[in-house]
């Protein structure tokens, strides 16, 4: 009931299991090639086209929900209900179904140029089609034989067992630990983050350039999705334990947890968590500083004293009597300054998506604080206070540098773009500002094992 898995195949599955996930359909026909589903020659495209990764999709989302045949039978049953009417019988619901697939296959076939009238048994055509596009490779036997096996002693406890459910914990502590590009782009996905916000700049491009941030291809962090996979991630290390006795396997969780955040080689996780702090520190910073300098009730006041000189040597003739250089030195460039405020602080939708998340996940940890299974607050004090998760916290806590340093150059960097996207700036200022933000950032994110070679 065991096989070898390749290491190219093994991510082919994460990959595929992430989409499935996240609902992301339009990669699942690419996941079904990398799988070996289709034989060579046969484009994600042509796969697309042919339908055919709806069903497999839908037969997998089923199994997802759990259950066994029992209640995926009782499942489809609800849905050609919902689909086609309540009040149907058994037989008239397959007569439904059935008429819409050949439907499908007539409208699939007459997209690729077959004349629909001179085919006797579209079903049939559709079948053949098909057998050339997809194939079922020998380890799919393997593993089917072994989770059939599996999934019926769990069943036989608990009606509502999804062995897909079960493997979601090794799937969390594979996605947490494993440094591979396609682990990490998995990973990404799986929270909910695009392909391009790996880059802490990519939201802040968008929106200076005037973009919308989600055609810029930036989701957004899941709170919801995040706590899961930690959850996920701690089940998994507590049941990889040696004996989970006295909350053991807890502790273990919370130490491999630490070691994973604090890592001064970095982690994928550790990645995405700071430069969700940068792109929050960003946005909480200039939220700041416009409720300071731009709305405050002093500010509104000192803008209007700026202003009021301008304003009165508009209309009056004693300007055509103040040199150009004083009227610019003293008038003109401090009434722009409130404006030059409200132009470098304005709050874009994405400072408000960013904020919203942050709040969003301070929500979900507190309603997870209050007890019950998962990695709750009250469970990661608990590990705390044993002596061995203390010390193995205690050994990871210079990798706080190292991630302060991180979130401190992320920020710098973001603060950079900002000032070079700004065309109020003259641009010697914001190139001198530009270089100091920049080169700041580079010392400040130094890498600690060059620096001790060094």
């Amino acid at each position: 009931m065991t096989l070898a898995v390749p290491n190219d195949l093994q991510y082919a599955l994460l990959e595929f299991i992430a989409h499935i996930n996240v609902e992301d359909y339009d990669s699942i026909p690419q996941d079904f090639i990398n799988l070996g589903f289709s034989p060579e020659g046969v484009t994600a495209q042509r796969l697309k086209d042919s339908g055919i990764t709806e069903g497999l999709t839908f037969a997998f989302r089923q199994l997802s929900a759990g259950g066994g045949p029992k209640k995926i039978q009782e499942r489809v049953k609800q849905e050609f209900q919902e689909r086609y009417g309540s009040e149907l019988s058994d037989k008239e619901l397959q007569a439904a179904a059935r008429a819409e697939m050949l439907v499908r296959m007539e409208e699939q076939l007459e997209s690729e140029g077959v004349d629909v009238k001179g085919v006797t048994n579209v079903m049939e055509e559709m079948s053949r089609r098909n057998r050339e596009l997809f194939s079922l490779p020998p380890y799919v036997l393997y593993v089917a034989r072994a989770f059939s096996t599996l999934e019926g002693i769990g069943l036989s406890i608990d009606e509502d067992y999804a062995i897909v459910q079960e493997c979601y914990p090794y799937l969390a502590g594979r996605l947490f630990t494993d440094r591979s590009p396609r682990a990490q782009k998995a990973l990404r996905q799986m929270l909910g983050l695009s392909e391009n916000s790996h880059s802490t700049l990519a939201a802040v491009q968008a929106g200076t350039r005037g973009e919308d941030v989600r055609s810029a291809g930036s989701k957004g962090l899941s709170p919801g999705k995040l706590i899961e996979m930690s959850e996920g991630f701690a089940t998994y290390t507590a049941a990889t334990a040696d004996v989970d006795q006295d909350g053991a396997g807890q502790a273990a969780a919370a130490a491999e947890f630490t070691k994973l955040l604090l890592d001064p080689k970095g982690s994928t996780l550790q990645d995405i968590l700071v430069d969700e702090t940068a792109k929050l520190g960003d946005a909480a910073t200039r939220a700041a500083l416009r409720t300071a300098l731009v709305d405050s009730v002093l500010a509104k006041a000192a803008a209007t004293a700026l202003r009021t000189p301008k304003n009165f040597l508009e209309n009056s003739p004693v300007a055509n009597f103040i040199p150009a250089p004083l009227r610019a030195a003293f008038v003109d460039r401090p009434a722009e300054l409130p404006e030059l405020l409200s132009t470098l602080l304005h709050a874009s939708a994405e400072d408000e998506r960013i904020v919203a998340t942050a709040q969003e996940l301070v929500d979900a940890l507190s309603k997870r604080s209050g007890g019950g299974d998962g990695f709750s607050i009250e469970t990661l004090a608990a590990a705390l206070r044993d002596t061995n998760t203390r010390a193995t916290v205690t050994e990871q806590l210079p990798g706080l540098q190292a991630v302060g340093r991180r979130v401190g150059a992320s920020l710098l960097r973001r603060a950079a773009f900002r000032t070079e996207q700004a065309s109020v700036i003259s641009e010697t200022t914001r190139k001198a500002l530009v270089d100091f933000n920049n080169n700041l950032a580079v010392v400040i994110d130094y890498d600690e094992d060059d620096a001790r070679d060094s």
